[in-house]
């Protein structure tokens, strides 16, 4: 009878639980999309939990503000942002905006100094760094100095190739004098797509907004972009400023978070609000995407919250279990079939509840449209660009290679 079991199960228990590799990993992958789904729950969760912020209708601003604008080679941005930003309903008695050049060499300072305008100024990188070969963080060595020439209370900052819109001062500033926290974040959109490559990467960055705003709210300091932020200039000081995370080239943005909320745990806020959120265009073609999202990845390796860094694991794995699952398929059909489509309908199930939420909020129901394109998209750069920049960690930037 011997012959009637040589079907033996995959997995048998006995002194030792024995199971075969194939049944190994799509347990592994079970566990992951259990673990994913469980994550973007509770982002879900957290950003409709997050109240909303509108400026007080008796809202009289105190606060002087300086607006810092690094900019390197963005002639043909910083007008159009510096224009959005004086057409504020923030009185311009109350903030200034000083753009720092970082050693441009198309006239980027000539651009600014054409307003004439008594609250814009402009910073030359190149008068405070004699060593060119010896800084690694040139944005954040611009920061530094221009907080350090600045005369308001509150530091925001913003990028040359972004518009904001007339009531951001008024609901960021607002927002800080009633709350009172020492770094505020803000969201970012992307806008005027010309391309579904585009709209891809708008969808996927609405995503990061609401796993910004939903982390902030939960206290994971997990996200948060530099193109949209505000922190007291005494609280920079009190935490050492850029102190520590000096030689990490980027890092202005989420590395200067984590500092802030180390030293001020319930200091740290998200400002929700539409009407608050900065414009910028997304990447034109796949090279620039893939040196913009190594240089966001690159820094991860510096966080400090070992919640984070397990939250950032498990979903750059979880996408991996899939990319390898779909490289397998053809190979072991049978035994694979079941689990990845499991994985696929786990990610496209929570994924859509997600960003439709997230697309509603923004006004931009229109991005559903690619969502399954997106999904797809999603899934092999998280793997691919994940990998290249905690492992390869070399990009470029503005002309600069950095590693």
């Amino acid at each position: 009878m011997e012959h009637l079991f040589v079907h033996r199960p995959a997995c048998r228990l006995s002194s030792v639980v024995r199971c075969s590799p194939s049944t190994v990993k799509n347990m592994i992958s079970i566990s992951l999309s259990v673990a994913y789904f469980f994550i973007m729950f509770r982002y879900l969760e957290g950003w409709k939990n997050l109240p909303q912020w509108e400026t007080p209708f008796d809202f009289q601003p105190q606060t002087k503000v300086s607006i810092l604008i690094p900019a390197r080679n963005e002639s043909a941005n910083i007008h159009r942002c510096i224009q959005s930003i004086l057409a504020q309903k923030y009185p311009a008695s109350l903030f200034e905006i000083i753009v720092i050049d970082d050693h441009s060499t198309d006239g980027t300072a000539e651009v600014v100094q054409a307003f004439g305008a008594s609250n814009v100024r402009v910073l030359f990188l190149k008068d405070f760094v004699k060593d060119r070969a010896k800084l690694k963080a040139f944005k954040k060595k611009a920061i530094e100095i221009a907080i350090q020439k600045s005369m308001g209370e509150l530091i925001v900052t913003t990028d040359a190739d972004c518009v904001v819109p007339a009531e951001w001062l008024n609901l960021l500033v607002s927002f800080y004098e009633k709350k009172q926290y020492k770094f505020i974040a803000a969201p970012v959109n992307f806008h005027e797509e010309k391309s579904v490559f585009e709209k891809i990467q708008s969808l996927d960055f609405l995503g990061m907004m609401g796993v910004t705003g939903a982390g902030i709210h939960r206290k994971f300091m997990n996200m948060c972009n530099g193109a949209n932020l505000a922190y007291e200039k005494k609280a920079f000081y009190d935490v050492g400023g850029f102190e520590g995370i000096d030689k990490i080239a980027s890092g202005d943005d989420m590395l200067l978070m984590q500092k802030m909320a180390k030293h001020f745990p319930n200091k740290i806020g998200f400002l929700k609000n539409k009407n608050a959120t900065v414009l910028t265009k997304a990447m034109p073609d796949l090279k620039s995407f893939s040196q913009q999202r190594i240089r966001w990845a690159s820094k991860s390796g510096s966080y400090q919250e070992f919640q984070i860094l397990v939250i950032l694991a498990l979903v750059f794995f979880f996408c991996v279990s899939i990319v390898v699952n779909l490289f397998l398929l053809p190979f072991f059909f049978g035994k694979i079939i079941k689990v990845l489509l499991i994985q696929l309908l786990v990610k496209t199930i929570i994924d859509y509840f997600f960003l439709n939420q997230m697309s509603v909020f923004f006004g931009r129901k229109d991005l559903m449209k690619i969502f399954l394109p997106a999904q797809v998209f999603h899934i092999f750069y998280i793997a691919i660009i994940g990998f290249l920049g905690n492992v390869v960690k070399r990009y470029e930037w503005k002309g600069r290679k950095v590693k």
